[in-house]
């Protein structure tokens, strides 16, 4: 019943969430969903077609999300690879999003990487099984402050880059997605109802590579500045 406060069980897992740059609010994190392969030279990179296939996503956890600026190198790997992304904050969700209303569900962007045990991936995409081992990890989602709408605007072009230890590795525009933001929206509406609180990480540029401890990350997105993540 409504006001009815429940006894839980066992404690109750704290809310995930993010800063908002400028402010003292939060944004809480109810889902995060991934597109794979979006920029056409990361697929070629990948092995596959950059044709303009339907997309595809996977998830990860809310609490894979972590704005420490550090990322602890995990456990049962040998081979974790850097991917870094733009990531979409929803504000609004629903149903059968019109692509051209679906930018008006997004409150803000953000500078995030997809950190990735490549070599668990790797396994479970031969036996034909989920990634996930290999994506939605403790920690496996660096990101920085949220930049709101009403400060930045859309973004839909800009350079995107990473670096290691000073070295360019990865280096892009938003404008090479092959399935843009609006249209990444509209299709996952189409198969799951969208919330606010939801993140969706929008794809990753050519350059992918492995990082070891004691590598430094600088990530950027033209509009949304940079940031630093260090392997601990």
């Amino acid at each position: 019943m409504e006001g009815i406060i429940p006894k839980f069980a066992i404690e109750a897992p704290s809310v995930v969430v993010l800063p908002v740059a400028g402010s003292d609010a939060v944004f809480p994190v109810r889902r995060v969903y991934c597109i794979g392969r979006n920029y056409a030279a990361h697929a070629i990179e990948m092995g596959h077609d950059p044709d303009r296939e339907p997309p595809f996503f996977f998830q990860k956890n809310p609490d894979n999300l972590d704005p420490s600026g550090e990322f602890p190198y995990p456990p049962k790997t040998s081979d974790v690879h850097h991917e870094v992304e733009m990531a979409v904050m929803l504000k609004e969700g629903g149903r059968n999003i019109p692509v051209e209303k679906a930018l008006d569900c997004v409150f803000g962007y953000a500078l995030s990487l997809d950190m990735t045990r490549r070599d668990l991936q790797g396994e479970q995409k031969k036996l034909g099984r989920p990634w996930e081992i290999g994506k939605a990890f403790e920690a496996s989602a660096p990101v920085g402050p949220i930049h709101p709408v009403s400060e930045v605007g859309h973004l839909d072009q800009g350079r995107i880059t990473l670096t290691v230890n000073g070295e360019l590795r990865q280096d892009g525009d938003l404008n090479q997605m092959i399935w843009k933001v609006p249209e990444q929206i509209a299709y996952l509406s189409d198969y799951y109802e969208l919330a606010p609180g939801d993140v969706i990480l929008s794809g990753t540029p050519s350059g992918v590579a492995a990082v070891v401890k004691g590598d430094v990350m600088e990530i950027a997105v033209e509009g949304l500045g940079s940031m630093t993540v260090t392997v601990v």
